[in-house]
């Protein structure tokens, strides 16, 4: 069942999706007491430990002992792992929701904000007093205590000076503000810049369900790419630099005023096409992870209920609709249905039944890559 934005939840803290953007969002920490219950199944020590040792996921291991820190990259086989009973080490497994449902339920639960900001579910394992040490996050976080007890200490610092010499980015000047222990169930909320300091007391397992949040470089940079790489102005491909008037010049290393302006020109044409910008950002805010892959499947055998599979990236504005990267344009009744797949992440037997052919036709071949799967019955929301 999806969760309504405007209905107060056990996941916030007993308050509304719309009220904690309102309220904590970007600005404040909460402390959510029995966020969920019960944990997911499959989400546990052993299914973490069995996705450490695969090849195509990314894990770390970090280990305190006698005062220094070690950081080790996986694959981890079970034997390259400390024993349960030695303190002071932690498995970070990353990108947990490609590979397990049960992850990828979790951070279902948290498309109150876009999809664009969702990043991934990371899963920690931490033995008695294993930690990472206090660092910032330039990003909002959720921490999920999935399992055993973890204590949280907070504050805000200023101006963040790091433990020289480390393989982590270790804060030396952190001060506490707050400080919680966490059981089973329990979750804390923190904006971006928040110093956080979590050390396991006993064996823990812990998700960090964390938000994409781009530079300003980044988006610029990536947004342009894909504008140059997609670009079939025939017109700016033919069109050349000339200098009919240039004078003789004593100066041959100074770069013309014409050529700068020429220069200004071929950007501003560039970004001055909006329907191009809209595509590039499209297409790569649904851009699938390093290392995804998919199983390619035979085609709907009939107009039966769908479900995206758990690695697509589905996206959509006023024009287009967006899929693993790439981008089509939409419009009437077609895109209404695709843009409720992309909300739902799924559609029923009768929604598909009103697609047009050529709508109809992207679905089977969307099947056929593996982006989407026909589902028994009708799809839950």
């Amino acid at each position: 069942m999806r969760m309504t934005i405007d209905t107060p939840t056990s996941l916030l803290g007993g308050l509304s999706p719309q009220a904690f953007m309102r309220r904590h969002w970007q600005k404040k920490p909460l402390l959510i007491r029995l966020a969920l219950p019960a944990a997911e199944p499959g989400l546990d020590r052993a299914a973490l430990f069995a996705l450490a040792a695969t090849e195509g996921v990314e894990s770390r291991l970090i280990e305190q002992r006698d005062g220094r820190w070690s950081l080790r990259h996986g694959p981890f086989s079970r034997r390259q792992l400390p024993p349960l009973s030695r303190p002071g080490w932690t498995l970070l497994v990353q990108g947990v929701d490609l590979h397990l449902q049960a992850a990828h339920r979790l951070l279902s639960r948290f498309r109150f904000a876009s999809d664009v900001r969702l990043d991934d579910v990371m899963i920690s394992y931490a033995s008695d007093g294993g930690g990472v040490g206090p660092h910032i996050d330039s990003y909002d976080v959720f921490l999920l205590q999935l399992a055993g007890r973890r204590r949280w200490r907070i504050g805000r610092t200023k101006q963040p000076m790091l433990v020289p010499d480390m393989p982590l980015k270790i804060l030396a000047n952190f001060e506490p503000e707050h400080e919680w222990m966490l059981e089973a169930g329990d979750m804390l909320y923190l904006p971006p810049g928040w110093t956080h300091d979590g050390v396991a007391d006993g064996e823990c397992l812990t998700a960090s369900i964390g938000f994409r949040a781009p530079t300003l470089n980044e988006v610029g940079m990536q947004v342009l790419q894909r504008m140059l790489d997609g670009s079939d102005d025939d017109e700016g491909a033919g069109t050349r630099y000339r200098d009919a008037s240039q004078v003789a010049t004593d100066q041959p290393a100074c770069i013309p005023a014409g050529l700068t302006e020429f220069a200004v020109d071929a950007v501003r044409r560039l970004v001055d096409d909006p329907s191009s910008l809209h595509c590039a950002l499209g297409e790569w805010l649904s851009e699938p992870k390093p290392q995804t892959w998919f199983e390619p499947v035979a085609a709907l055998p009939g107009r039966r209920a769908v479900a995206l599979d758990r690695r697509t990236r589905m996206l959509y504005d006023g024009m287009h609709v967006f899929i693993n990267g790439e981008s089509f344009v939409s419009s009437g009744r077609d895109a209404r249905l695709m843009q409720r797949l992309a909300d739902h992440r799924a559609l029923d037997a009768k929604a598909v039944a009103q697609l047009g052919a050529d709508a109809w036709e992207l679905l089977q071949s969307w099947v056929f890559q593996g982006w989407l799967h026909a589902v028994e019955g009708e799809p839950g929301n």
